[in-house]
């Protein structure tokens, strides 16, 4: 069996799209992997229809710099974070109306809320440094 063919990194919102401190959405994925091939489309998908949160699909195998110490364990996990802090991360069923979900109780709860600290911050952190560039 021929493993899948890698996949391309996601083209980032524009940085004029998305407002600093803005939200963020990050799928950790891997190439090897079936589902994540499938949900790639309908992640992109959602990432044109919500141009005011930015998207980014981390493949942890080929940006392991990113994902550092964090296990993944199921794909496709997701980190949704309101620009500073980390607000979700762990998986996530792999379908858009599941994600547009999430996004818009987070969102809603947003004023104050907590984040999460530990290495999901640390995870957001680097992704949001290294794809602020």
């Amino acid at each position: 069996m021929s493993s899948p063919a890698a996949l391309p990194p996601s083209a980032p919102s524009s940085p004029a799209a998305t407002p600093p401190g803005g939200w963020w959405a990050v799928c950790l994925c891997a190439a090897w992997c079936g589902t994540c091939g499938i949900y790639r489309p309908l992640f992109d998908e959602l990432a044109r229809a919500h141009p005011e949160v930015r998207f980014e699909w981390v493949d942890i195998e080929d940006e392991s710099d990113l994902a550092g110490d964090l296990d993944v364990e199921t794909f496709p996990t997701l980190l949704i974070a309101d620009g500073q802090r980390a607000r979700f991360l762990g998986p996530l069923l792999p379908q858009a109306p599941v994600l547009e979900r999430l996004l818009a109780s987070l969102r809603a709860a947003a004023p104050g809320g907590a984040g999460l600290g530990g290495e999901a911050q640390g995870v957001f952190e680097r992704v949001r440094a290294a794809r602020s560039r």
